[in-house]
Protein backbone atom coordinates (compact mmCIF):
# COMPACT_ATOMS: atom_id res chain seq x y z
CA UNK A 1 0.00 0.00 0.00
CA UNK A 2 1.05 3.48 -0.75
CA UNK A 3 2.40 5.51 2.26
CA UNK A 4 -0.14 7.42 3.66
CA UNK A 5 -3.24 5.44 3.07
CA UNK A 6 -2.82 2.70 5.88
CA UNK A 7 -4.94 3.84 8.79
CA UNK A 8 -2.69 3.29 11.75
CA UNK A 9 -4.87 3.67 14.30
CA UNK A 10 -3.19 6.21 16.65
CA UNK A 11 -4.54 8.96 18.91
CA UNK A 12 -7.64 9.95 17.12
CA UNK A 13 -8.44 6.10 16.99
CA UNK A 14 -7.93 5.38 20.67
CA UNK A 15 -10.32 8.83 21.36
CA UNK A 16 -13.05 7.03 19.38
CA UNK A 17 -12.59 4.06 20.99
CA UNK A 18 -12.89 6.09 24.52
CA UNK A 19 -16.32 8.21 23.32
CA UNK A 20 -17.76 5.33 22.93
CA UNK A 21 -17.19 3.57 25.89
CA UNK A 22 -17.72 6.13 27.98
CA UNK A 23 -21.44 6.70 26.44
CA UNK A 24 -22.06 3.06 27.00
CA UNK A 25 -21.11 2.84 30.30
CA UNK A 26 -23.02 6.60 31.01
CA UNK A 27 -25.68 4.77 29.48
CA UNK A 28 -25.55 1.67 31.48
CA UNK A 29 -25.68 4.05 34.37
CA UNK A 30 -28.55 5.74 33.62
CA UNK A 31 -30.72 2.64 32.90
CA UNK A 32 -29.71 1.11 36.36
CA UNK A 33 -30.43 4.53 37.82
CA UNK A 34 -33.84 4.61 36.49
CA UNK A 35 -34.48 1.13 37.30
CA UNK A 36 -33.75 1.86 41.04
CA UNK A 37 -35.22 4.82 41.15
CA UNK A 38 -38.70 2.92 40.18
CA UNK A 39 -38.16 0.30 43.04
CA UNK A 40 -39.42 3.00 45.34
CA UNK A 41 -42.65 2.54 43.88
CA UNK A 42 -42.75 -1.17 43.90
CA UNK A 43 -41.37 -1.95 47.52
CA UNK A 44 -39.46 1.30 49.80
CA UNK A 45 -38.13 -1.36 51.49
CA UNK A 46 -36.13 -2.95 48.69
CA UNK A 47 -35.51 0.72 47.53
CA UNK A 48 -33.97 1.59 51.23
CA UNK A 49 -31.67 -1.53 50.74
CA UNK A 50 -30.42 -0.82 47.52
CA UNK A 51 -29.51 2.97 48.75
CA UNK A 52 -27.53 1.91 51.22
CA UNK A 53 -25.45 -0.09 48.98
CA UNK A 54 -24.57 2.55 47.45
CA UNK A 55 -22.88 4.24 50.74
CA UNK A 56 -20.11 1.57 50.37
CA UNK A 57 -16.41 2.13 49.09
CA UNK A 58 -16.63 0.49 46.66
CA UNK A 59 -19.45 1.94 45.19
CA UNK A 60 -17.85 5.39 45.82
CA UNK A 61 -15.03 3.95 43.34
CA UNK A 62 -17.60 2.94 41.14
CA UNK A 63 -19.02 6.66 41.21
CA UNK A 64 -15.39 8.10 40.66
CA UNK A 65 -15.21 6.04 37.53
CA UNK A 66 -18.48 7.37 36.20
CA UNK A 67 -17.46 11.21 37.11
CA UNK A 68 -14.38 10.07 34.90
CA UNK A 69 -16.44 8.88 32.12
CA UNK A 70 -18.88 11.69 32.19
CA UNK A 71 -15.98 14.18 32.58
CA UNK A 72 -13.88 12.48 29.67
CA UNK A 73 -17.14 11.67 27.34
CA UNK A 74 -18.33 15.83 27.29
CA UNK A 75 -14.76 17.12 27.01
CA UNK A 76 -14.06 14.87 24.11
CA UNK A 77 -17.51 15.63 22.38
CA UNK A 78 -16.39 19.71 22.79
CA UNK A 79 -13.26 18.51 20.84
CA UNK A 80 -15.12 16.59 18.02
CA UNK A 81 -17.71 19.71 17.93
CA UNK A 82 -14.57 21.94 17.09
CA UNK A 83 -12.83 19.41 14.68
CA UNK A 84 -15.82 19.60 12.80
CA UNK A 85 -17.59 22.84 12.80
CA UNK A 86 -13.79 24.96 13.02
CA UNK A 87 -11.89 25.38 9.57
CA UNK A 88 -8.45 24.62 11.68
CA UNK A 89 -9.85 21.94 13.91
CA UNK A 90 -8.60 18.26 12.01
CA UNK A 91 -5.05 20.23 11.79
CA UNK A 92 -5.31 20.86 15.77
CA UNK A 93 -7.30 17.74 16.39
CA UNK A 94 -4.17 16.19 18.03
CA UNK A 95 -3.37 18.97 20.31
CA UNK A 96 -6.95 19.32 21.17
CA UNK A 97 -6.74 15.92 22.73
CA UNK A 98 -3.52 16.53 24.63
CA UNK A 99 -5.54 19.53 26.09
CA UNK A 100 -8.69 18.13 26.98
CA UNK A 101 -6.59 15.05 28.49
CA UNK A 102 -4.84 17.66 30.39
CA UNK A 103 -7.92 18.82 31.47
CA UNK A 104 -9.63 15.82 32.44
CA UNK A 105 -6.65 14.96 35.02
CA UNK A 106 -6.99 18.19 36.75
CA UNK A 107 -10.60 17.64 36.92
CA UNK A 108 -10.42 14.38 38.08
CA UNK A 109 -7.24 15.31 40.72
CA UNK A 110 -9.72 17.55 41.82
CA UNK A 111 -12.96 15.67 42.34
CA UNK A 112 -10.72 12.71 44.27
CA UNK A 113 -11.97 14.54 47.76
CA UNK A 114 -15.11 15.05 46.77
CA UNK A 115 -16.17 12.18 45.65
CA UNK A 116 -14.09 9.31 47.58
CA UNK A 117 -13.76 11.15 50.71
CA UNK A 118 -16.03 9.82 52.79
CA UNK A 119 -15.15 6.08 51.38
CA UNK A 120 -11.81 6.75 52.77
CA UNK A 121 -13.49 7.99 55.81
CA UNK A 122 -15.11 4.78 56.06
CA UNK A 123 -12.19 2.53 55.66
CA UNK A 124 -9.86 3.95 57.50
CA UNK A 125 -11.30 6.31 60.30
CA UNK A 126 -11.69 9.44 60.66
Amino acid sequence: MPAGTLYRGREGMWSWVAHRVTGVLIFFFLFVHVLDTALVRVSPEAYDDVVSTYKTPIVALLEYGLVAAILFHALNGLRIVAVDFWAKGPRVQKQMLWTVLGIWIVLMVGALYPVLGHAVRVVFGS
